[in-house]
């Protein structure tokens, strides 16, 4: 009888340890899912995003994306490990940020390029330019310097030699037509279309107003513009595995035949 008893404890207490050893690698398949934060302006940046959003979750990894909509909020984010990434900018904008305040920002993926517009709800074509026409453009330095650049390619003004993306209205050597220029925030220039001639606006602004770049733009930036948008993070984090994965997945075919189909040539594809 004691013998049996004896047994009968030792088949309970290997019971327990094999069902202890089992339930151990669960919480470990659960921890795997990793989070990340990233930032985005709506149109096209998040809308780029929930398509890689199932390919990490295939990974393991949570994208959870914050819509954002001004462009100083995501990169101190990112600085101050609110967030993990952001997607909303292209190069020349990340570096003059990031010297300016002094954050420690890089990027690992070159996505797309929007090509930055001249629109009009005034005139069908820029030769109906009055003299003394209001024109607005972002007041961002980056952008405020593409769009000087953007008006000297279609004729409207002639900027200062090799000023490049540092131009200023300060640079403007001739403005024959003495157009009168108002800098304002880049997300409010589609709703002032009303009250300008011209505005020069950014694709994922324009976009968001339901603007067609290719159809509505008088003049638009060719393809071959340097101002490609990336993946931000910040330096030292290149190496997080979840990151490299995240990058794979923004680079991946699917998103490049997303971007071709959903954009139409709005917005083209850089990798």
């Amino acid at each position: 009888m004691k013998k049996l008893l004896l047994v009968i404890i030792g088949v309970l207490t290997l019971g327990l340890l094999v069902s202890g050893c089992g339930q151990s690698t669960a919480p470990a398949k659960q921890a795997g899912n990793t989070v990340l934060k990233v930032g985005a302006t709506a149109v096209p940046h998040a809308e780029i995003l929930n398509v890689v959003k199932p390919l990490l979750a295939k990974e393991g990894i949570d994208l959870q994306i914050v819509e954002m909509t001004d462009y100083v909020k995501p990169n101190i984010a990112v600085a101050e490990k609110e967030l993990d990434a952001n997607f909303f900018q292209h190069i020349p904008y990340l570096n003059k940020f990031s010297t300016e305040r002094n954050l420690p920002l890089t990027y690992t993926a070159a996505v797309h390029i929007e090509p930055m517009g001249i629109y009009s709800k005034k005139i069908k074509n820029l030769t109906e330019l009055a003299t003394g026409a209001k024109v607005a453009i972002p007041n961002d330095p980056t952008n405020g310097g593409r769009a000087l650049a953007l008006l000297a390619k279609a004729g409207i003004i002639t900027l200062k030699d090799d000023v490049g993306v540092n131009a200023t209205v300060n640079d403007i050597v001739t403005n024959a037509k003495n157009i009168q220029i108002s800098e304002l925030e880049a997300p409010q220039l589609p709703r002032i279309l009303e009250d300008v001639a011209i505005a020069v606006i950014n694709t994922n602004y324009a976009l968001e107003a339901k603007l067609v770049p290719t159809k509505d733009a008088l003049f638009i930036e060719q393809k071959d513009s340097p101002y490609v948008n990336i993946l931000t993070i910040r330096k030292g984090d290149e190496t997080r595995p979840e990151i490299q994965k995240f990058t794979k997945a923004l680079t991946s075919e699917d998103v490049r035949k997303f971007i071709n189909e959903k954009y139409q040539g709005a917005v083209v594809p850089a990798f």
